[in-house]
């Protein structure tokens, strides 16, 4: 029997590993594992360049919990190490394996799949167990061994009457982490890190009925019997080409991502790279609503088909962590502070190829099946417009799929709107003029009015349309875009015939002094205006720089330019042309010239969604009096 001490360079390297190498405990499963799936990759890439002279055959890692002894077993079928080996890579703290075994065989192992920068992985057992054994014999012909440590730097190597190739790692746990010995936590922690580990994973056992005879009497009891549970996908999508797979297989793959997902996903993105960096997987698009707080966190990062996380902040450009699906690279380094993710040159790269990637597959879809792409619009458009605004690569691309919708159900692309519009919607110095509605039911009047005049109205209904529009309009010098119910409306487009007052200047200033006494001054800014007598006498329209200043604090632009929240301002547009202003002007009773202008405001207000409450109330009361 061999003893000796642990090569580390300082004693108390064990309750370092304890409390710091990873911040979560349950990481030991997912290391211990990989070192057994690197241990079977191995053998196989030997075996496949004749280098070893043995049989790889079908080899399975076991999950073993025995809750009385209070231990974990994991055992593999592959490469096994001699006393040699042990004393080299286990008794020297932070000497990889797999990176000295990628290193001698770096021309032919470059593509074994072999997990790899782990280090210090296999001292995360420590974490969880008091004790720690390994029984390991190697694919060599050579005795096996048994390594016994308890947590300090004192070590016993032994001889091991074990027979059949590869490794077993007994942890005898800890008091401290007896949850580790109930079979549905080890269960759990399998499916999160695990599930599509390249080598089968077994963990416990279940019964399966055999297929009854054709020949069978009636009397023929079906047959029962035992098979290994394997827990794991070693092949799962993402590992095979696209070319591989066609429609179902992605779904599939989907619903075994999210098993409780019952909605299917709008496309996918298959990613395949292998130069100048390593990247595979799959993204999924999945309905989003027009809502900011959409769920986060739902892209799951592998290294090799091991799960590593599922924050890719930092990984994934921003705007695309509201997609689903897997990303796998060998590229991205583990364990470290985001900072870091985003000053790595690599991880940069990878960043910037996801989104040419997606920015690609869009336009392919748009450009395949442009009526298909439309109807999904409502669904994906968030993740879009939030790229544009974050992604200045994305947005070089966008334009030529991102669309532009109206009120009306039709569809156009930037170029294809200006297109449209050149004839019929400039202004007085020949700047295009982009109507919008960002609330289709509650500008309704405002639609129809522009309609009416044979405008086109766009839908823009986003939480984050007023940011895109002040970029859409910087990088479009000679295109301004404005809401429906803007003050702006009849001030830039060029086609209003202007309108002659039916009151002369003192009538209008009489009319004015008289509506400023009654209304609010605080909110309301009175304002006349000749118009046709068919629009409607009280019109509430909102001063365009504000609403967008608005508008853009309340979805971060007020940090951005260092203003809080903006006060209600509109503007309240008397058409001096209509029966109602006359009305007004006219009345000599004060009682009822204040009664017909709250009753006007008040309607005015109800058009636009703006009455509630107390004045509700009062309104419903008043107008229940006017019809008496």
């Amino acid at each position: 029997m061999a003893t000796g001490k642990i090569n580390v360079s300082v004693e108390n390297i064990f309750p370092l590993i304890k409390k710091f190498l990873y911040s979560d405990h349950e990481i030991f499963l997912r290391e211990l594992v990989s070192n057994a799936t690197d241990a079977t990759l191995k053998l196989k890439h030997l075996t496949s360049i004749g280098e070893a002279s043995v049989e790889y055959g079908n080899p399975i890692i076991e999950v073993k919990v025995d809750k009385e002894a209070k231990k974990i077993h994991i055992t593999d079928q592959g490469i096994g190490m001699t006393a040699e080996e042990v004393e080299k890579y286990i008794n020297q703290v932070a000497f990889s394996g797999a990176e000295e075994f990628l290193e001698k065989y770096k021309d032919t192992a470059k593509d074994s799949g072999i997990i790899g920068h782990f280090g210090l992985g296999f001292y995360s057992a420590f974490m969880v167990a008091e004790k720690v054994e390994i029984i390991t014999k190697s694919y060599k012909d050579e005795p096996a061994v048994h390594w016994i440590c308890d947590g300090s730097p004192e070590f016993t190597l032994e001889p091991s009457d074990k027979t059949t190739r590869g490794t077993e790692i007994i942890l005898n746990v800890a008091e401290d982490s007896l949850e580790f010995l109930e079979e549905s936590k080890i269960r759990e922690l399998l499916k999160k890190y695990n599930k599509f580990m390249p080598v089968p994973i077994k963990f416990g056992t279940h019964k399966e009925t055999l297929p009854t005879p054709e020949d069978a009497g009636a009397d023929y009891q079906p047959e029962e019997i035992e098979v290994d549970t394997i827990i794991n996908n070693p092949t799962p999508a993402w590992t095979k080409q696209p070319s591989e797979l066609n429609e179902e297989d992605y779904k599939n793959f989907y619903h075994e991502l999210y098993p409780t997902q019952f909605e299917e996903p709008l496309f996918n993105i298959h990613l395949n790279v292998d130069y100048p960096f390593n990247l595979t997987g799959i993204l999924y698009f999945p309905k989003l609503s027009s809502d900011l707080q959409v769920q986060k966190d739902k892209i799951q990062l592998y290294q090799n088909q091991v799960f590593v996380t599922d924050n890719v902040e930092g990984i994934v450009p921003e705007f695309l962590t509201m997609l689903r699906g897997v990303i796998d690279s060998p590229d991205i380094p583990l364990n470290v502070s985001r900072s870091y993710l985003q000053a790595d040159g690599a991880v940069k790269k990878i960043s910037n190829y996801i989104t040419r990637k997606v920015a690609d597959k869009l336009k392919s879809l748009f450009n395949e099946n442009r009526e298909d792409f439309e109807q999904k619009w409502n669904d994906i458009k968030i993740v879009l417009e939030y790229g544009m605004l974050s992604e200045p690569k994305f947005y070089e691309k966008a334009g030529a799929f991102v669309l532009y919708p109206t009120v009306d159900g039709k569809f156009f692309t930037l170029e294809e709107l200006k297109e449209a519009l050149k004839d019929n919607q400039t202004d007085k110095d020949g700047k295009l003029v982009v109507l919008y509605a960002s609330n289709k039911d509650a500008q309704h009047s405002y639609i129809d009015a522009a309609k009416e005049k044979g405008y086109e109205v766009l839908l823009l209904d986003s939480p984050i349309v007023s940011h895109l529009i002040q970029k859409l309009e910087a990088d479009n010098e000679n295109t301004t875009f404005v809401r429906v119910d803007s003050d702006n409306v009849d001030r830039l487009i060029k086609k209003d015939e202007e309108q002659i007052s039916k009151l002369s200047d003192d009538e209008k200033e009489k009319l004015k002094t008289a509506l400023e006494e009654i209304v609010p001054k605080q909110t309301y800014t009175v304002q006349l205006e000749a118009m046709d007598s068919k629009s409607a006498p009280f019109i509430i329209t909102q001063p365009e720089f504000m609403r967008r200043m608005k508008e853009m604090s309340q979805t971060g632009g007020g940090g951005m330019f260092g203003m809080g929240n903006f006060p209600d301002m509109y503007n309240l547009v008397v058409n001096t042309n209509s029966e109602l202003a006359s009305s007004i002007l006219n009345t000599e009773d004060k009682t009822h010239q204040q009664d017909l202008v709250k009753q006007a405001l008040d309607l005015a207000k109800l058009s636009q969604n703006l009455l509630k409450g107390e004045e509700l109330t009062a309104f419903v009361k008043r107008s229940f009096e006017l019809i008496k």
